[in-house]
């Protein structure tokens, strides 16, 4: 059976168009969304947990009682202890890696003195943080992980985790009790995410939620923002390869494949000079994709959102890897380190053969929540930083406010607010009456 992955050539006339309609990933009725989230949110905040265990019902199918809704460390560590030895084993070391990793570089406070100027910032973590883990398809532990751990790290005293109540898997519950999750939301849906957002009778309000998760999920978090920070508006997963002629097709196959199993909406790109090298990566999907377990969800991923796409050469490779701006970038090239420079767009970056994106799911160290959508052009990775939050401290002496109180003064009422210069001049004329 042939791959639906769609072949194009770079050098062909509609070329840009293609790439154009390839690049433009947003696949819903934003407006009809938005309509049917702000009547979820305004339903939580009007009745609570009425409205959210009605809403988990409904959607999920499931009834929770609401003195169930929120499980604590006690019913964490009970329902983690049903995963087997081996798993339990795996997550702990991958959860020392990832701790490790975002160990090494905590952003501190930091104080400079000079002249009676007393300048600087204070670097604190935040109070409460939710972090949302999808697991209406998969149950996502990695996440967890990727999500809390930094968090940790950071030192946020207040961390809760929501997930669907449908079933909550021991791999989730282990992966919260290894990051220091207290709490457990068990509600999915833009109905956890107002939930947190605005608080109920049993949940507590947050500073900020984070975490991937459904159209329903990114746009209930978009309409809270302002209430609490979040991190981005996550989409469907993304993965763009460049390879140069001489790659293993095997291993491009199984890299595109392990992201195109994430679900329908997924997107893969292959990028490479090689017409030959495509024609192989071809036909090792073909002979691949049969036996996958999720081929149909692989089939859909292939078709119109995915590519595999000839150029030039290395440098338009690279050109069309920084439009796309994908959320994983792996290159399959010698000289990796030069290439690299090449790449300005990117939520991730794969260097060389044994690197698969899979390492970075789930035990390399660096967090796999990562912008989609071509949104790498302006946003990071989830880390430590997000967890921080930084306040500016001013100090001055009364010979440090005389050396520049005059440009104070002029610059404040260049702007018409002579109540701000005032202040500065009542403080030089010696007047503290």
């Amino acid at each position: 059976m042939a791959t639906p992955l769609r072949r194009l050539d770079a050098s062909d006339a509609g070329f840009a168009a293609e790439f154009e309609r390839l690049e433009r990933r947003r696949v819903h009725d934003k407006a009809a969304v938005e309509l049917r989230v702000s009547e979820i949110i305004e339903d939580v905040r009007q009745r609570g947990d009425d409205a959210v265990v009605e809403a988990v019902e409904r959607y999920d199918g499931v009834r929770i009682e609401p003195d169930d809704l929120v499980w604590g460390p006690e019913q964490i560590e009970k329902g983690a202890a049903g995963l087997e030895v081996e798993a339990r084993e795996a997550f702990v070391r991958a959860a020392e890696r990832i701790r490790r990793f975002h160990a090494e570089r905590v952003p501190e406070s930091w104080m400079t003195e000079r002249d009676g100027e007393r300048l600087g910032q204070r670097v604190r973590p935040l109070s409460s943080v939710a972090i949302y883990a999808p697991a209406a398809k998969a149950p996502l532990a990695s996440t967890v992980l990727m999500l809390a751990m930094p968090a940790s790290v950071a030192g946020v005293p207040d961390l809760v985790m929501a997930t669907s109540g449908i079933v909550t898997h021991p791999a989730m519950l282990e992966a919260a009790r290894l990051s220091g999750v207290q709490r457990l939301l068990r509600a999915g849906g833009a109905q956890a995410v107002a939930a947190l957002a605005y608080g109920t009778e049993r949940v507590a309000r947050v500073d900020k939620i984070v975490g991937p998760g459904s159209v329903w999920v990114q746009t209930a978090k978009r309409l809270v923002f302002g209430e609490v920070a979040i991190d981005s508006e996550a989409g469907p997963s993304e993965v763009l390869i460049v390879a140069e002629e001489g790659a293993s097709p095997a291993f491009l196959a199984a890299d595109l494949l392990a992201q195109a199993e994430h679900e329908e909406l997924a997107s893969v790109v292959l990028v490479t000079p090689s017409a030959a090298l495509l024609d192989d990566v071809e036909a090792e999907l073909a002979r691949r994709i049969p036996d996958q377990p999720r081929a149909d969800i692989i089939r859909a991923s292939l078709g119109d959102r995915s590519a595999a796409i000839r150029v030039r050469d290395l440098d338009e490779a690279c050109d069309l890897a920084n439009r796309y701006a994908a959320e994983h970038v792996q290159l399959y090239v010698e000289d990796s380190a030069r290439w690299l420079d090449r790449i300005e767009h990117a939520g991730a970056v794969f260097l060389g053969p044994y690197s698969p994106v899979p390492l970075g799911d789930y035990v390399a160290g660096p967090s796999h929540v990562l912008p989609t959508g071509g949104t790498a052009r302006f946003f990071s990775v989830v880390g430590v930083e997000d967890f921080l939050k930084r306040t500016s401290v001013i100090e001055f002496s009364r010979e440090g406010l005389r050396r520049v109180a005059d440009d104070a003064i002029r610059l404040a009422e260049l702007e018409g607010l002579y109540a701000h210069a005032a202040a500065v001049r009542l403080r030089t004329e010696g007047d503290e009456s």
